[in-house]
């Protein structure tokens, strides 16, 4: 009873006649997480499912398909009906997978049809309080006068935690550092704290938190600008190097060959929400940065250009999956 007045409030409120207009969707959709249940992908994709089922005819449902460093997720996508009633809620592991995964059974790029950019999240490079560096370019002196002394942790092998770290070694002049991968963040944050690890790059919800508490010293942010929530906390530009700015990020994709109108019309129907104030708070709180009305073309543009990024690194540092 309640549905068909708000989609025709969101068709006016967004001046989008293709989600108005268009024949989707005509049946539930699957919103597809290639990661498990109760993490920091799969968190705001139940909110976004949550909020789309609000006033779309019919309801989004989350469904968590993990494994296989998300290419098993990815795949259920690829292979599914070309409607738009599968979609694909994903990181920037996405654009790594090409380079990591060559025997894929499907591709990364040609095989999907970005809907919308939804958010990036910055990251935070964390070191071991007893560190003996405070700021990044005091790690950087640090790092030059000790080549491969000091470690960093990451997720695994081709996760954002080391490929970002990887090339911020690379751009502030082929610093060395022992790499140690690790299942997840949890036990790499563990090691931190315990001194067994020297730095981590962890994303800055969770990141901020082991800071505020104590339990390590924030150098830097990844991202161009320093986060509204941590504003003192310089950015890897101003630490010294430049070039490294990078983070990782949320985006809706669609089977390729998705009609065009249905893909507009979800891309409406996602800028629609993210265009909530209260969608927009309990993202900040999870230090998503919001990008609202990121056109399905703009997302697919974005993509390429992470695609070609991620793929030197992973070439230049020799990276594989383990």
């Amino acid at each position: 009873m309640r549905r068909r007045p708000l989609l025709a409030l969101a068709g006016a409120t967004l001046a989008a006649p293709a989600m108005a207009q268009a024949p989707w969707p005509r049946e539930t959709v699957r919103l597809i997480v290639p990661f498990g249940p109760g993490g920091a992908t799969d968190i705001p994709a139940r909110l976004f499912a949550e909020e789309l089922s609000k006033f779309l005819p019919q309801r989004v449902v989350v469904e968590n398909r993990s494994g296989a460093g998300v290419t098993v997720g990815a795949e259920v996508v690829a292979r599914a009906p070309k409607d738009g009633h599968t979609l694909l809620y994903n990181t920037m592991a996405h654009a790594v997978m090409k380079a990591m995964f060559p025997r894929l059974g499907f591709d990364p790029v040609a095989d999907f049809a970005p809907v919308a950019l939804l958010g990036v999240i910055p990251m935070v490079l964390l070191a071991n309080k007893n560190l003996p560096a405070k700021t990044l370019p005091e790690l950087l002196a640090l790092l030059r006068a000790n080549p491969g002394k000091y470690s960093y942790g990451s997720g695994g092998n081709g996760s954002a935690t080391h490929l970002i770290t990887a090339l911020l070694l690379k751009r502030a002049g082929d610093l060395r550092a022992e790499h140690v991968p690790y299942r997840g963040a949890p036990p790499a944050m563990l090691d931190l704290i315990a001194g067994r690890l020297a730095l981590f790059l962890d994303v800055a919800n969770t990141g901020l938190g082991y800071r505020e508490r104590g339990d390590a010293v924030a150098l830097a942010v990844s991202t161009a600008n320093r986060m509204p929530q941590a504003p003192d906390i310089p950015t890897f530009a101003e630490g010294g190097v430049k070039g490294a700015d990078s983070a990782t990020w949320h985006m809706a994709l669609a089977p390729a060959g998705t009609p065009q109108a249905a893909v507009e019309a979800a891309n409406a129907a996602f800028t629609h929400v993210l265009a909530q104030p209260e969608v927009e708070r309990r993202l900040a709180e999870l230090a998503i940065q919001t990008r609202t009305g990121t056109s399905a073309a703009a997302s697919t543009a974005f993509l390429a250009a992470e695609v070609a990024k991620w793929s030197g690194v992973i070439r230049d540092a020799g990276i594989a999956v383990e």
